[in-house]
């Protein structure tokens, strides 16, 4: 893959940070801001794939908005028995995190 040369301005402080990080893992400036901005660029697009997954799977089970995920919570605190999937528990912190 061909590299493309850019200038990038860094606070002093980061930039001392990267530099420390980068020579305690014996690597250069370069190498540790690439590895860098491929996790970024991953991590990224997971949470966008769960947040897509997450509204799909809460529009097929008719939560519409946080109101319905905090009446979910309390109808599963509530109930002796769950009555509710662990795919759709588990959805619960991501879809309280997409308002």
């Amino acid at each position: 893959m061909k590299s493309c040369t850019i200038n990038l301005s860094l606070p002093a402080d980061l930039l001392k940070l990267i530099d420390r990080e980068a020579k305690s893992e014996l690597r250069t400036r370069s190498e540790l801001i690439r590895e860098a901005a491929r996790a970024y660029i991953v991590r990224e697009t997971k949470w966008k794939s769960l947040q897509r997954y997450a509204g799909q799977r809460a529009k097929a089970t008719g939560i519409r908005n946080e109101e319905d995920v905090l009446k979910l919570i309390a109808d599963v605190r509530r109930s002796k028995r769950n009555s509710y999937s662990t795919c759709e528990l588990s959805l619960i912190p991501t879809l309280l995190s997409l308002h």
